[in-house]
């Protein structure tokens, strides 16, 4: 077989290496030509095919960042302000490259673990972006900038700050690490204030760098400014007033509003103890919401101007009544009491005293619908449309299901809740002449919704009664500002019971009042809320805290004094109720 295959290559023609040759510069041609057509037919003919890979490779879009709207109080000052700061990211599969010395003197720049960017540095990640920390001072960001980290990418951003800390908190709230509002005005106002961010189409190198600006695709939009109601000259004086109230009188919580007695304006809503919006880290059981606007609480003696304002405008009692007390008044099988025996007592006489026998009676007076129907004129169980998360309603009974006893002590302020506000809100209907204005948080120059409830008789009428509970012998004589009329009602009202019923040893102190009393112009309602320090009646520990407050917001909006002598100081009579 050997020699059988040398014989067959033997015979074997000779190979034609010329024709061969030929044929491969031919192939080789047609080849080149082809290339050429091909190139002329993409860049030519069908270019957008290339621009499209191109696009697809080296052209990308970007976050443009936008201003979140600003906060600020009736004069202009900020309460809630965006500053630009920076956010450092990075791409795990670049950051492999970055040599260890950078990567721990990035950490030491930014006080981070020992060993975080290297947990990034892991080649079987397939992440292409994880942020590293965000929103730093931007000289922080300048100093990691000029280490030129490969991997390691900046981007601008905004942080919330807010200028007047713990004062406004509870009323302005704040966001989360995305400028999202979580709590207060920042939340209920989220849509207005929330910025719209805008996109900007970029090119690229082969590793990632911006190289060129193409287009705005979308430009940014900033949220919009909100102009509060808020004097926050005036909410200081009322966070540094419950301040004092708070280590006073060792109470477990105290709240104020302040409203403006002619437009329904919101001039200050502080609660004690507060928070610092501007940092994350909070003690257990710190409370975010503003108790002034979400909390209710039976209101106690408080409501007892309206029962009698009530009884006089439907005509149901004659002005100069005279009611006999005795201490105590048996309707059925329920009995209403007084503190003290005060005998025969007429309608000044009635909330002087704060007697809840003469306030029942009065009650009983009318006619179950009528007197709830001022009472849900008022405000109490409606909501006041504030925009505020959470703001409560409170609660009113229906009339249809009051008997006797119900209505009675509905009088004095049980069987029906509501907030702080909502109580402050009722009281402009005696301010302002028997207009109830309704509330806002927002700035303004009228109440375009004030309606009336009681005729401009009767409210000046109770006016006048009001002004004697400040007298030295009334129950709020701690309340009277030196140069002013004041007039008000304190309440002092027991706190329900888990196990039901009321606690015999936790109490509310209030007080509502309003001044200049011959034209009030402003209206506070001061709530303490379980009191400690061995007083608990509205006159002894709401009512030093109104005096403060109303004193530094009359001379601060410069409403002239309506008394021509300062009131003598004289010893303080132990308050009732």
């Amino acid at each position: 077989m050997y020699n059988y295959s040398l014989n067959k290559s033997a015979k074997r023609e000779p190979v034609d290496l010329e024709k061969r040759r030929n044929i491969l510069l031919y192939g080789l041609l047609c080849g080149m030509v082809l290339l050429v057509f091909r190139s002329i037919y993409l860049q030519v003919l069908d270019r957008e095919f290339l621009q499209a890979k191109a696009v697809m490779q080296h052209v990308d879009e970007l976050s443009v960042s936008a201003y979140r709207g600003k906060i600020v109080d009736r004069n202009g000052e900020p309460l809630a302000v965006s500053s630009p700061v920076q956010s450092i990211w990075t791409n795990p599969q670049e950051l492999k490259d970055a040599e260890p010395q950078q990567l721990k003197r990035v950490e030491q720049i930014l006080d981070l673990p020992a060993g975080k960017l290297a947990q990034l540095q892991d080649p079987t990640s397939k992440r292409r972006f994880a942020y590293i920390i965000r929103r730093i001072n931007p000289d922080l960001a300048e100093q990691v900038k000029n280490l030129d980290v490969p991997g390691i990418y900046f981007e601008r951003e905004f942080k919330r700050y807010y200028p007047a800390g713990a004062i406004s908190a509870h009323l302005v709230g704040f966001t989360n690490v995305d400028d999202i509002g979580q709590e207060g005005l920042e939340l209920g106002f989220e849509e207005a204030l929330k910025e719209r961010p805008g996109k900007q189409r970029v090119i690229r190198d082969g590793i990632r760098r911006v190289i060129a600006e193409v287009e705005n695709v979308k430009e940014p939009e900033d949220g919009r400014d909100l102009q509060l109601s808020i004097d926050q000259r005036i909410q200081y004086l009322a966070f540094r007033e419950l301040q004092n109230a708070l280590l006073d009188n060792n109470a477990k919580a105290v709240t104020m509003v302040v409203l403006d007695a002619k437009t329904g304006e919101i001039l200050a809503a502080a609660n004690q103890p507060s928070f610092n919006p501007n940092t994350r880290k909070h003690p257990p059981g710190t409370i975010f919401k503003n108790q002034a606007i979400t909390d209710v609480f039976e209101p106690g003696s408080t409501v007892k101007p309206f029962v009698v304002a009530a009884a006089l405008d439907g005509n149901y009692v004659d002005p100069n009544i005279e009611i006999e007390t005795h201490g105590s008044f048996a309707i059925g099988r329920h009995m209403v009491k007084d503190v003290h025996n005060y005998g025969t007592l007429t309608l000044t006489e009635t909330l002087k005293k704060s007697s809840n026998v003469a306030a029942s009676k009065i009650a009983l007076q009318m006619p179950p619908k009528y007197f709830w129907e001022v009472y849900h004129k008022l405000g109490f169980g409606v909501a006041p449309e504030l925009g505020f998360p959470g703001e409560a309603r409170g609660s009113l009974t229906n009339y249809r299901h009051w008997h006797a006893f119900d209505q009675a002590v509905v009088s004095f302020g049980y069987g029906v809740s509501c907030s702080i506000l909502q109580l402050a809100r009722a009281y402009t209907a005696f301010a302002d002449d028997g207009l109830l204005h309704s509330v806002t948080l927002l700035k303004r120059e009228v109440d375009d919704r004030a309606q009336r409830v009681f005729s401009a008789k009767t409210a000046v009428q109770v006016r006048d009664m009001l002004e004697t509970v400040v007298n030295r012998d009334g129950t709020a004589f701690q309340a009277r500002v030196d140069g002013y009329r004041v007039a008000g009602k304190t309440g002092t009202v027991k706190k329900l019971s888990a196990a039901g019923g009321y606690t015999d040893d936790k109490y509310l102190g209030l007080f509502v009042g309003m001044a200049p009393a011959s034209n009030p112009r402003l209206v506070i309602a001061v709530m303490v809320d379980e009191p400690n320090a061995g007083k608990y009646y509205g006159g002894l520990v709401a009512a030093p805290a109104f005096s403060k407050v109303m004193t530094g917001a009359l001379r601060i909006m410069g409403i002239a004094p309506d008394q021509e002598e300062s009131m003598p100081i004289l010893l303080v009579k132990k308050e009732q109720h």
